[in-house]
């Protein structure tokens, strides 16, 4: 059975994170959904990259449920992430079935906002780790952090290693490899 998952895009996303994520993922052969949160239209990422979603998120949640919800960073998307109901209901969903749930650099902060995975061990943009504390989560400086079916990491620089990790755990070491050394990592 083919695995799938959804990405959550907003305005000010962080282009890296998402692009890397998704074309990761669809080299492990995992079907990947691009929803923009707010809307369908065009979203303008952190650094002026324009990126097409394939739907709304509406549109997204009547395909699923999905085996992985992944939520690129990029602070002023993360902060549109933190405060959507929508969000959070289908994090909320994610958590309650024992899907998988990523999320990359400052992303992190809207697990904090909507009681996701309290007292697991996550990491996120190093400048933003003070938002964690011992009643939320348990922060840890490391590049990509896996504590059950919750994945997190720390920013652009580490997104190859979150996306493969992503990949691993949708469809296994060996497809994970393979991805990797197609992609000379």
């Amino acid at each position: 059975m083919v695995k799938t998952a959804l990405v959550l895009l907003a305005d000010g996303a962080e282009e890296m994170e998402a692009v890397i994520t998704i074309d990761t993922l669809r080299r492990g052969e995992v079907e990947v959904t691009v929803a923009g949160v707010e809307c369908d239209q065009v979203i303008l990422c952190s650094r002026g990259v324009k990126i097409q979603p394939d739907c709304d998120l509406a549109t997204a949640i009547s395909k699923g449920p999905f085996d992985a919800v992944v939520l690129p960073g990029g602070l002023q998307s993360a902060k549109i992430l933190s405060k959507l109901e929508s969000v959070k209901d289908i994090l909320k969903d994610q958590e309650k079935c024992g899907r998988i749930i990523g999320a990359i650099c400052a992303a992190p902060m809207a697990l904090k906002e909507h009681q996701i995975h309290q007292g697991k061990n996550v990491t996120c943009y190093p400048a933003l780790k003070s938002i964690f504390d011992e009643k939320s989560h348990n922060y840890t400086e490391a590049r990509v952090v896996q504590d059950g079916t919750l994945i997190t990491s720390q920013g652009p620089a580490t997104a190859m290693e979150f996306a493969l990790t992503l990949t691993e755990t949708l469809v296994g070491r060996e497809k994970r490899d393979l991805v990797a050394k197609e992609m000379l990592v």
